[in-house]
């Protein structure tokens, strides 16, 4: 068994853990541009009129970074904003870079989505196999 994918320290949510190695390279691999959708409290509001400077990305130090989606989800306190955001390519800590290059560094990090899969409820620390219909899901992905 092997993570597809990483998890920061700093950073929960949804990890696949499998022992099919070709499901593993083919969800990894950059040119298949698999969505992995997270949930972010970040510091500072993010307002509506702010999300066009989020959606045209920026320039980290290993390259361009666009988001395939941003949205404001609610106002963190005072001082912090929850947003979801999409990307395609599962760089390290790329989440977090982009959000510093904007100037709203990350409070809490939590992927919600690897492709069809969804977090759903599931606590931190838990665990459960793969429904049949995911299994389908993620093997109707690769062809």
């Amino acid at each position: 068994m092997f993570p597809v994918g990483r998890l920061d320290y700093d950073t929960e949510g949804l990890l696949l853990l499998t022992d099919d190695g070709p499901l593993a390279n083919y969800l990894l691999h950059p040119r298949y541009e698999i969505p992995r959708v997270y949930e972010t409290e970040v510091e500072g509001h993010v307002r509506e009129a702010d999300l066009a400077r989020w959606r045209r990305g920026v320039l980290l130090d290993d390259g361009a970074a666009v988001p395939r989606s941003v949205r404001v989800l609610r106002r963190a306190g005072a001082t912090g904003t929850w947003l979801e955001l999409t990307f395609a390519e599962g760089r390290n800590r790329e989440v977090r870079r982009y959000a510093r290059a904007l100037g709203h560094p990350v409070r809490r990090l939590r992927r919600i989505a690897f492709g069809p899969l969804r977090l759903g409820d599931l606590a931190p620390g838990q665990s459960r196999p793969l429904r049949p219909a995911e299994l389908a899901d993620l093997n109707r992905l690769r062809g």
